[in-house]
């Protein structure tokens, strides 16, 4: 046990090891440099599940139309076998291709429970398109998190020198940029009424307000979301005079409002006294990927700048807005070892992955018996000024319902919040063993997952000397370490293939593998399987070309085309013909 909590306390479960660059992305939405034929969807919040136009243009190469017809998964003539490559795919195979590979079962949409029983598709710093030292802050952040499935963005608010009456968002002292907060607030609104012309549940969206206004200041964030958003923002509990005032709100009665999570401190708790994500274990020779002189720089600026800050209380205006939320970061242990103490009616523990994981795994039982009666939000620490993320699995593991995540890249964080949120608008119930008033634990049943691959079609390549291979990682909440990978070869053109009756050998970015890939594991709600399209490139870092991921708890089994993003989060035409199987050991 105290090697685990030496490894949790070092943050190694979350942090990054020797294949850190498989964890990296590209900036979210950015150019996308794919082949052409790719979309414009944005994804990372459970948005790819949506269907686009390039799905009935997806192609299915002549290869794997010959295995599909091998396997007798489909007649040579619903395959499309000996068809013109750009002739339409017959319906059978069309059906295929368009048939989703996770399905989130609709019980666990369900809006009927209360709010702490939900994961809610988060963002941190969600103005920041860059860097979270000298990034640039944009209103159009908001935009592409929330049209991409989020449903908890944050804003920085800060008093504005030059303009007193428009408070300003920016990440406070550091070089980032700034922008109005009234622009801020009517792009939220304009997003979250242009989702719901689309047909698509924009709300009830929760915005995580850190505030760093004077009385003033505060007074005017109060008076701008009451202009910008009207009717939109809950201003009282809708259970209000119901016996039942003290518990959760369900899902369902929050409608679609937006609702503030307004910070709240205990008698003679001082803003500047609450963990800020710089913890003494991130240290600067960690392993974190951003360079140790930023690291140094942006703690000495804002140490240095905070410690010059006035403090600012909050105001009763401010504080009515967190009706059903309230934002506290404890001053002690005894939020999860008995009560805390002059805690608001529904509190919500925000705290940064370093200050949560150095209570775990010693106190995860109690960490987690808190999290099913109230709500939780990790943070990424203060170092990830790269914009690189914490590993959320284990924190949704123990409940915690707001994971907020660095939306500005789409790596390996971004990639499992899409495959937690895959085909829902940005709210999935718990793990059934985490929910208020639950019992029990993960059933621990040893299972098995194989995975036959197939092959792929249209990898996006940027040269034809690939060597292609299918990179893929078992996922799960209690893992510690380097979680079980398991990869197919390279696929090399001169290689021989059976089933293709001596037909010329598929090009590069249209390979056959027809490898099987397995793993036992314990079994659990919050298993992932991340598969990675790669390059097996000599003298090089095998770069990362495209991805998937997807919750065990969602995958189809059998045949599925699963369709690839590239590492801005944008669809691809690129496929992986795959054979999922789970099945009890």
């Amino acid at each position: 046990m105290s090697a685990l909590t030496s490894a949790f306390a070092k943050l190694r479960p979350f942090g990054r090891g020797k294949d850190e660059d498989e964890d990296r992305g590209e900036a979210l939405g950015g150019d996308s440099g794919q082949a052409e034929g790719g979309g414009d969807l944005v994804a990372g919040g459970g948005h790819a599940a949506r269907q686009t136009e390039l799905w009935g243009r997806l192609r299915v190469s002549p290869a794997l139309r010959r295995f599909l017809a091998a396997e007798g998964v489909l007649s040579e003539a619903d395959a499309g076998v000996g068809l013109p490559d750009d002739a339409p795919l017959p319906p059978a195979l069309r059906q295929l291709v368009a048939r989703p590979h996770a399905v989130c079962p609709p019980e666990l949409t369900d809006r009927s429970h209360p709010l702490c029983d939900y994961l809610i598709s988060s963002s941190h710093n969600t103005y920041l398109l860059a860097h979270q030292l000298y990034g640039k802050s944009c209103p159009s952040g908001y935009e592409t998190a929330l049209s991409a499935g989020a449903r908890c963005v944050e804003i920085d608010a800060w008093d504005n020198d030059s303009d007193p009456a428009e408070p300003k968002v920016t990440h406070g002292f550091t070089l980032v940029s700034h922008i109005p907060y009234r622009h801020v607030c009517e792009t939220i609104r304009d997003a979250i009424l242009g989702l719901e012309a689309k047909g698509i549940p924009g709300a009830p969206v929760f915005i995580s307000l850190e505030n760093h206004c004077g009385p003033a200041g505060q007074k005017r964030l109060v008076e701008i979301a009451h202009e910008v958003f009207g009717d939109m923002v809950l201003m009282t509990d809708p259970r209000k005079g119901s016996e039942d005032l003290l518990h959760h709100v369900t899902l369902a009665e929050l409608g679609n409002k937006v609702c503030f999570m307004v910070e709240y401190y205990f008698p003679g708790q001082k803003p500047e006294d609450a963990d800020d994500g710089f913890s003494s274990s991130d240290s600067d020779s960690d392993s974190e990927g951003d360079g140790q002189d930023d690291r140094k720089k942006a703690k000495a600026i804002y140490n240095a700048q905070r410690k010059a800050a006035p403090s600012a209380n909050i105001i009763p205006e401010l504080s009515a807005l967190g009706v059903v939320v309230q934002s506290v970061k404890p001053p002690n242990n005894s939020w999860y070892e008995s009560a805390l103490a002059n805690a608001p009616h529904h509190h919500l523990i925000n705290i940064s992955e370093t200050g949560l994981a150095a209570h775990l795994p010693t106190n995860t039982d109690k960490v987690s018996a808190h999290n099913a009666k109230h709500l939780m939000r990790v943070y990424p620490k203060g170092t990830r000024i790269s914009s690189k993320n914490l590993r959320p699995v284990p924190f949704w593991g123990i409940g915690a319902q707001v994971c907020a995540l660095n939306w500005q890249t789409f790596g390996a964080a971004m990639q499992l919040n899409e495959a937690l949120f895959y085909g829902t608008d940005g709210y999935v119930l718990k793990p059934s063993y985490r929910r208020h008033g639950a019992t029990g634990k993960p059933s621990g049943r040893k299972k098995r997952l194989t995975l036959r691959v197939a092959g792929a079609t249209d990898i996006p390549a940027r040269n034809k000397e690939i060597k292609p291979y299918l990179s893929c990682t078992l996922i799960h909440p209690d893992k510690f370490g380097k979680p079980p990978k398991r990869k197919t070869d390279g696929y090399a053109p001169h290689k021989r293939l059976t089933f293709l009756n001596n037909a010329d050998a598929p090009p590069v970015t249209d390979p056959v593998w027809d490898e099987t890939l397995e793993w036992e594991y314990a079994d659990d709600e919050m298993i992932f399987l991340r598969m990675l399209l790669k390059s097996d490139d000599k003298f090089a870092r095998n770069p990362v070309i495209a991805a998937s991921a997807v919750r065990l708890l969602y995958a189809v089994p059998g045949w599925n085309f699963v369709r690839l993003i590239n590492l801005n989060g944008r669809e691809t035409a690129c496929t992986v013909l795959v054979n999922i199987k789970i099945e009890d050991v």
